[in-house]
């Protein structure tokens, strides 16, 4: 087992595959296919992170908070890449401007900054998301601790075909 599956609780695909959940926003947003603000918009936004909590309280990882950051910062860097990639429909052949600097040198500059904020923002969302999700891993606990029932890590190994089974007991 991986030191991402221990600590994690997931695979590195399936954390790769929860912050793709998010990646449909960007697209839409930057091809303004949705604006923001509107219904179709707040649950592109929405959604994805309800779908990360909901996985970590499925999975029950030892470190619920860090799994979901990670997902986060996964996504921030599909954030990153997609912003580059769909650079100029997104803001049209002249771009945004910094005054009177050279095209070029503005243009290095506002992706370079692009990059910082998407990774930023993608941690960001992992950190608000990942402290919901610690919460209600603590309260799911706390409740099947009062009502009895057995608290086990619920998070699959892989048994010896490769395949995970849910634990036994």
């Amino acid at each position: 087992m991986s030191v991402g599956r221990r600590t994690l609780g997931f695979s590195w695909p399936a954390l790769v595959a929860l912050a793709v959940l998010a990646a449909p926003r960007v697209v839409l947003h930057d091809l303004h296919v949705v604006e923001e603000g509107r219904p179709a918009a707040v649950l592109l936004a929405v959604v994805p992170l309800i779908c990360w909590v909901a996985a970590v309280l499925w999975r029950r990882p030892p470190r619920p908070f860090l799994t979901v950051v990670v997902i986060g910062a996964i996504y921030g860097v599909l954030l990153a890449v997609g912003h580059q990639i769909l650079w100029d429909e997104a803001f049209g052949a002249t771009g945004p401007r910094l005054g009177d600097i050279d095209p070029r040198a503005q243009e290095a500059i506002l992706r370079v900054a692009a990059v910082f904020s998407s990774l930023v923002t993608g941690i960001l969302t992992g950190v608000v998301a990942g402290a919901v999700a610690a919460v209600l891993s603590r309260l799911v606990i706390g409740r099947q601790r009062a009502a009895g029932q057995s608290v086990e890590k619920v998070w699959r190994e892989p048994d010896d075909a490769g395949a995970t089974r849910p634990p036994q007991g």
